[in-house]
């Protein structure tokens, strides 16, 4: 008979060295029953939640040792949770985030400045936004502006989040909201632009309006992202197209080029011929100022030798006489003279007498003649004019052939 028989009284067989009935657990150290021991933790947990343990009288003490352990063990666990959820509740915000705080799914208006914090877990919910960061979305498609031309356009936009509260409450999706606003200011701007402008010097307005008109779409959204900057990349016609629209924006750059050259002539001629025109106002200001002031002279000086001439008329002929000779002689350099009484002439070289005469230290001087020297050269030209003529009547006599008789 096996040992576990129900037959079998143990009689030394049971190899835990019970005493039969095929249980393995007993007073004398063998390994404990697992129905045992599944049969005191349900009284355990009966008597935490309560529940009336089914032992007989005298079990009712070792009921009450099991229940003292478990509330002393419920204690400590109780500890250990509270702990735990206590060391939850710590975290760290940086320099460069604000937290911003939900409490039972409400928002608490203070945000959270960075530094080690803490809030009640499964209280406090914390979302952290960064405000520093400085975002950058791009966008192209295909428009429609205002003269009717398709034209491709490539902007980013920049942007940082100014109010981390509205950023992380107000939208679900504060970047799609972005996203939508952002291609209907494009739209809208473009739309209402030439082609011409957004293709050439337009695109600064162009990108200027798309941010003002963004910006204020999420003013009124309350996204809490305030745009920084919108650039336009690129914008140009369809690739169908492309190489016609190259060919205009060569002759527009040519035709600027020509204005350009034509400004810059106009600039240098006309300040030119202004200044020609001045210099010949000024000229002829001055030479009718000229003649008038001489006019004005020699009717003084007339008047003046009239007066002269009036109180001696001899002595003033002669001093005219001698004065209009002196100005004759003095810008002539030759002088015939007729001699009187014959057909030859003197030939008087003033030129040479008035040329430039080397002295003994080799520099050149000019011979000047003073009033004094023109009357002695007017003498000594007489005298010589008298002896050519006596000399001529004498040869005159000497060739007159001698008349015989009839």
């Amino acid at each position: 008979m096996a040992w576990n028989e129900p037959g079998n009284k143990g009689n030394g067989n049971d190899p835990w060295g019970g005493n039969g009935g095929g249980r393995r657990g007993n007073d004398q150290g063998g390994p404990p029953d697992l129905d045992e021991v599944i049969r005191k933790l349900s009284k355990t947990l009966n008597g935490l939640l309560g529940g009336k343990s089914g032992g007989s009288s005298g079990g009712s003490g070792g009921g009450s040792v099991s229940s003292g352990a478990s509330i002393g063990l419920l204690g400590g666990l109780v500890v250990l949770a509270a702990v735990v959820w206590a060391a939850m509740g710590f975290y760290t915000i940086d320099e460069a985030e604000r937290g911003v705080v939900l409490r039972f799914g409400e928002i608490q208006e203070e945000v959270v400045l960075p530094g080690l914090r803490w809030n009640p877990p499964l209280i406090d919910q914390v979302e952290k936004v960064n405000i520093s960061r400085v975002n950058t979305r791009s966008y192209s498609s295909d428009m429609l502006t205002t003269d009717e031309n398709i034209v491709t356009v490539a902007i980013s936009v920049q942007f940082v989040v100014a109010d981390p509260m509205a950023y992380a409450v107000m939208v679900r999706d504060p970047q799609l909201g972005l996203d939508q606003a952002v291609e209907s200011a494009v739209r809208h701007v473009v739309g209402s632009t030439t082609m011409d402008r957004v293709l050439t010097q337009g695109r600064a307005d162009v990108a200027a309006e798309v941010r003002n008109r963004a910006q204020s779409y999420m003013e009124v959204y309350r996204t809490g992202i305030m745009i920084t900057q919108v650039n336009v990349e690129n914008a140009q016609p369809p690739i169908a197209v492309q190489a016609a629209f190259d060919d205009v924006i060569r002759a527009r750059e040519d035709e600027q080029r020509a204005q350009n050259q034509a400004l810059a002539y106009a600039n240098r001629v006309i300040p030119e011929a202004r200044g020609e025109a001045q210099r010949i106002i000024e000229q002829a200001n001055a030479y009718r100022d000229q003649v008038i002031a001489r006019a004005e002279g020699e009717a003084s000086r007339f008047e003046q030798l009239l007066t002269e001439y009036q109180r001696a008329p001899a002595v003033t002929r002669e001093r005219l006489y001698i004065d209009a000779i002196q100005e004759v002689l003095s810008n002539t350099s030759k002088v015939l003279v007729d001699v009187e009484g014959g057909n030859n002439m003197m030939f008087l070289p003033l030129d040479r007498m008035m040329q430039g005469v080397t002295d003994a230290t080799g520099a050149t001087s000019r011979l000047q003649l003073n009033s004094q020297q023109i009357r002695d050269l007017a003498d000594q030209v007489n005298r010589e004019l008298s002896s050519q003529s006596a000399t001529g009547d004498r040869a005159r006599v000497q060739t007159v052939p001698a008349r015989g008789p009839r």
